[in-house]
């Protein structure tokens, strides 16, 4: 196996300090628009190698790919660059993986009611193109969407004779100091997608189909284990909502996350003010995106581990009727100490998490143990395997009864 991996940033380099431990594949390219950031992330090992890539360019990721002979591009940048990504991967005959889906696009005229573009819909349009030709997108194999989506496919298959519903529920005690001990706002994740899941209209399955609904919407307290405790969550778009109804049957699916009301009124008025916009306006003459300037003016998330105290969970709660025929309530879940992710892998505990799952989804697909070809996501694929690589690698997965 011969991995590209573009993107070096903060999940990027943790991808590359997860898979330094790991002799599944060949050789991977590291590849960042920023060829010192590349060559600080392929340091760290002999099998890695640095390149300049540009993400925006279908035409830069399939020359890469020719050059070095690769098998599967990893995407590790901000989903904006999806589909040239993903379209390089297909032109040079490459197997491809993301953490996130191709953007949403609001309905025009009911974007809190009606679906419009779906994540993902630009990677399903094409889907019979790579089936046809072999070829396999694994998508949305991060953590959240990723792990969650195999909890779905394993609780289907292991647990629940029928399932009510699917709920990704994400929580965290995290908390980032300044030089002198004070808490300061730093997202511990990509900021660019940050606004653009928390701002997009939230989708939700319900009854066979998909509708939408205000941002922020239908807060609850959730109980996150151990020791992070009671976090208010609420609706966020994100992609599990959109993968997990096509290949578990389920009523309702549903994605809600902890922000906390400091980080949502942050949000509020970046939407405000304009400056969650990605559209570019000129400011002195030059042009620049409001969205950019904000993530750019703000701590580069790899940089925050030091600073940073506490854990983080993804996992999902799953209702319905068990296998012996009795209502259940189950999460399935995964925590990562910052602590220990920091001591053991030098990266935070948030890119770190993220990190792991594709690179435990390229060993299964480097054994040969998961297979398939077309755009599938991580529920179309046995959920025992994965699950207990991730256990190998050192970070097992929990799971707790909750009151019916």
């Amino acid at each position: 196996m011969r991995i590209l991996l573009v993107g070096a940033g903060g999940v990027g380099g943790a991808f590359t300090a997860i898979a330094a431990r790991r002799d599944f594949f060949e050789t991977i390219v590291v590849a960042d628009y920023d060829p010192a950031r590349a060559e600080r992330a392929a340091a760290t090992d002999d099998r890695y190698v640095a390149a300049q890539i540009d993400a925006s360019s279908a035409e830069s990721v399939t020359a890469l790919c020719r050059e070095h002979g690769i098998t599967h591009v990893m995407n590790a940048v901000d989903p904006v660059f999806n589909m040239p990504i993903f379209e390089g991967a297909f032109a040079a005959g490459a197997d491809y993986l993301d953490m996130a889906m191709s953007l949403s696009k609001p309905h025009p005229e009911a974007p809190y009611s009606k679906t419009g573009v779906k994540l993902g819909d630009e990677q399903f349009a094409v889907a019979d193109e790579w089936e046809s030709a072999g070829r396999l997108a694994l998508v949305g194999i991060g953590v959240e969407p990723g792990l969650s989506d195999v909890f779905a496919r394993y609780a289907a298959d292991h647990l629940f004779s029928e399932i009510d519903e699917l709920g990704t529920r994400d929580g965290a005690n995290l908390v980032v100091t300044d030089d002198d001990g004070n808490e300061i706002f730093a997202p511990s994740f990509s900021m660019w997608t940050t606004i653009e899941e928390c701002l997009n209209p939230p989708v939700i399955w319900q009854d066979g189909e998909w509708f939408t609904t205000p941002p922020f919407s239908e807060p609850e307290v959730f109980d996150f284990p151990e020791g992070i405790g009671p976090v208010e969550c609420v609706n966020v778009e994100h992609e599990e909502v959109l993968l997990m109804p096509r290949w578990v049957d389920c009523k309702r699916a549903t994605f809600k996350y902890g922000l906390g009301d400091e980080f949502i009124n942050i949000l509020k008025v970046l939407h405000t003010l304009g400056l969650d916009r990605t559209e570019k306006v000129k400011v002195k003459g030059v042009e620049v995106s409001p969205r950019d300037v904000v993530a750019a003016v703000l701590p580069d998330p790899a940089t925050v581990g030091p600073r940073m105290t506490g854990k983080t969970c993804a996992g999902l709660w799953v209702t319905g009727t068990g296998k012996d025929g009795a209502p259940r309530s189950t999460y399935l879940y995964h925590v990562v100490d910052n602590e220990w992710a920091m001591a053991e892998y030098g990266h935070q505990c948030v890119v770190w998490q993220t990190a792991v799952n594709p690179v435990v989804a390229l060993e299964l697909l480097a054994t040969g143990t998961w297979q398939g070809a077309g755009v599938l996501g991580p529920e179309a694929f046995d959920a025992v395997p994965f699950l207990d690589l991730l256990t190998a690698y050192g970070s097992p997965w929990g799971m707790q009864e909750l009151s019916v």
